[in-house]
């Protein structure tokens, strides 16, 4: 009896010993779903799109996109949070679940304990747009004309928490302009009220902004990354007036927490090959999203730092989602 238990705790430790290497040696032998909480056509979807194709044909295996919108993101996370932490549910994560940590008393998952990080995806600037009436040409008119006029200049978001209401009140904080926030359901119905003037201003996504632009219906006077946008050459940053001011939106991957190191490597090294590819790059770049490949301990390091950025924008708002 002593032998055989001897024997089977043996080949047990070696099953143990073996299995995550066999598995990450092996993975993925089935298809590979990549979740989010936004909905088909949006940004996120379009990368999730781009990306999974290329995964899809390294892998030989499919990718699923799997739309889960709501809560502004929330819903995703917390179904995403559960799934079972064998490689075959990618998370995409994004500022949305760095702003609720901070936004919301009460999420029912945890963003830093309940995922692992595999590598940030991609990062896209926001785009600080004016109505053409507005009698400012660049940040420090902007700066100037609010502080003459507290209150009186109404700046658009697409919904309280989302990371253009947000911007604009880390915008607020630093500058110590007041402008008022004006939240719609959507993007779209800010943009119908700031072409028609009963909005000045808006941060959104450089993606959504860029047509409106280019038609000449607003003015864009600046980006909210700390370079140039590639997509706007010659639209100056906010950080050439403000030394240090950056708001992104962004996408990371990430798996549930307790995912195999290897399969966790293994994700990020093709993630990463996916990333540096030309033909992905540009294809992002039409979104105006910037490929960001990266390690897990990088992601780890960004997502604190996010979490720290808007906690202290929230705060100094005074704003909280529920």
């Amino acid at each position: 009896m002593k032998r055989r238990t001897i024997l089977a705790d043996l080949l047990a430790a070696a099953a143990l010993a073996s299995g995550p290497a066999h598995a990450a040696g092996d993975y993925p032998t089935k298809p590979v779903k990549i979740l989010f909480g936004f909905p088909p056509a949006s940004a996120t979807d379009f990368i999730a799109r781009t990306v999974g194709d290329k995964l899809s044909q390294k892998w030989g295996q499919g990718v699923v996109i799997d739309n889960r919108p709501g809560a502004g993101g929330n819903l995703a996370s917390a179904i995403a949070a559960k799934e079972p932490n064998d490689g075959y549910t990618i998370f995409f994560g994004t500022v949305a679940n760095a702003i609720s940590t901070s936004y919301y008393s009460k999420l029912n998952y945890d963003y830093l304990k309940d995922f692992t990080p595999v590598t940030l995806v991609a990062t896209t600037p926001l785009v600080l747009v004016v109505t053409r009436d507005l009698p400012v040409k660049n940040v420090k008119d902007l700066i100037e004309y609010a502080r003459a006029h507290p209150g009186e200049v109404n700046f658009g978001s697409g919904g309280p928490g989302t990371s253009n209401h947000l911007t604009g009140e880390l915008f607020n904080a630093v500058t110590g302009t007041k402008m008022i926030h004006v939240p719609y359901k959507g993007t779209p119905a800010a943009y119908t009220d700031l072409i028609s003037g009963r909005i000045q201003v808006m941060f959104d996504n450089i993606a959504s902004g860029t047509p409106q632009i280019k038609s000449g219906a607003l003015r864009a006077i600046a980006v909210t990354s700390a370079k140039r946008a590639p997509s706007l050459p010659d639209v100056p940053t906010v950080s050439e007036t403000l030394p240090g001011f950056e708001a992104l939106s962004w996408i990371a991957a990430l798996v549930p927490a307790g995912t195999p190191k290897p399969i966790v490597a293994k994700l990020q090294r093709d993630f990463n090959e996916v990333l540096n590819m030309k033909e992905v790059q540009e294809r992002l770049a039409t979104q105006g999203a910037i490929a960001a490949p990266g390690t897990p301990e990088q992601l780890d390091t960004w997502n604190r730092d996010e979490i720290a950025k808007w906690a202290k924008a929230i705060k100094a708002a005074g704003v909280k989602g529920d």
